[in-house]
């Protein structure tokens, strides 16, 4: 009867051993065992095989692979480039050329996140990398529950306590359809900008809490026209159907502006300048492999975004 469990890498690595250089005493000086040591693997191994593996030859010089041996060296073979490749894939995790890595980004990021990956998948092929897109809130909550390793955003939030690191600026203004009337006005006034219907994301999207600051200092609490959706892209084809007027980040609309399906709108102090950040829970150390990603993508330093 065969017994697999009693066969371990020592006995197979005595037994390639002797069949690599043809005599126990050999193998033995090899692997720097005695002679006896080298007789009791072999014994062993063939106990749990039971069958012969060794002959010795007519001479006793040495000794020699039966075929049932042959077919345990091939087996052993076999096993030792399994776990040589195991080792070089272990060595590969740790020091972060492999693995996975699942990076949140807020959903304006989205405009920018896919190019991001296509680099990051040139650079280091065998991270796998899932992209996980939510407003702020989904994100914040993400990091909190460590549903994600790295996330790009903008503003950092309180809670969970992170690691921020700026990756480049994050433009926001006014847009609105070329035939509006303060289109092309080489300045636009407080009053003009808050008599507009507002089209806003949902609350709790990053973009709606910079839109309502501005709006809030530019008319000290006035009553806003105000429609809500919850996508840029439903914003922007209602702000092309002349809906209204809305405030988003630049990096949304780069393809309309420079087609000129929208316009940016020349408000008192606009754009306003913010910052992308790319950030990671402190609470949680970074693995290999996101460490390797979080390198990757502070030195590609904003490349990846709009210009």
């Amino acid at each position: 009867m065969i017994r697999l469990d009693a066969v371990t890498l020592k006995q197979l690595r005595s037994l390639r051993a002797i069949a690599e250089h043809g005599s126990m005493t050999a193998a033995a000086n090899e692997l720097g065992l005695t002679p006896p040591a080298i007789h009791s693997q072999i014994k062993n191994l063939e106990a749990a095989f039971a069958k012969p593996l060794l002959f010795r030859s007519a001479d006793s010089a040495g000794s020699g692979l039966t075929p049932h041996g042959l077919v345990v060296l091939e087996a052993a073979r076999r096993i030792d480039v399994t776990m040589s490749q195991c080792a070089d894939q272990m060595l590969s995790l740790s020091q972060g050329h492999s693995g996975r890595v699942t990076l949140g980004v807020v959903s304006t990021a989205k405009y920018f996140a896919p190019k991001l990956v296509r680099l990051l998948n040139e650079t280091s092929p065998d991270v796998k990398i899932t992209l996980r897109v939510k407003n702020r809130e989904g994100i914040i909550d993400d990091l909190t529950r460590h549903n994600v390793d790295l996330a790009i955003m903008g503003r950092p939030p309180r809670v969970p306590e992170v690691i921020a690191t700026p990756l480049g600026p994050h433009p926001h203004g006014l847009v609105a359809r070329p035939g509006h009337p303060l289109a092309g006005k080489p300045s636009v006034t407080a009053a003009e900008i808050l008599s507009q219907t507002f089209l806003a994301r949902e609350p709790g999207s990053g973009t709606r809490i910079l839109m309502t600051r501005y709006l809030e200092r530019l008319g000290e609490g006035d009553q806003l026209d105000l429609i809500e959706m919850n996508s840029n892209e439903t914003i922007k084809q209602a702000v092309i159907a002349g809906m209204g007027i809305t405030f988003l980040s630049l990096h949304t609309v780069m393809e309309e502006l420079r087609f000129g399906t929208l316009v940016q709108l020349a408000g008192p102090g606009l754009p306003i300048e913010r910052h992308w950040f790319l950030v990671h829970p402190t609470a949680a150390e970074l693995g290999p492999a996101a460490e390797r990603l979080h390198e990757e993508i502070v030195a590609l330093n904003g490349s990846y975004l709009p210009r």
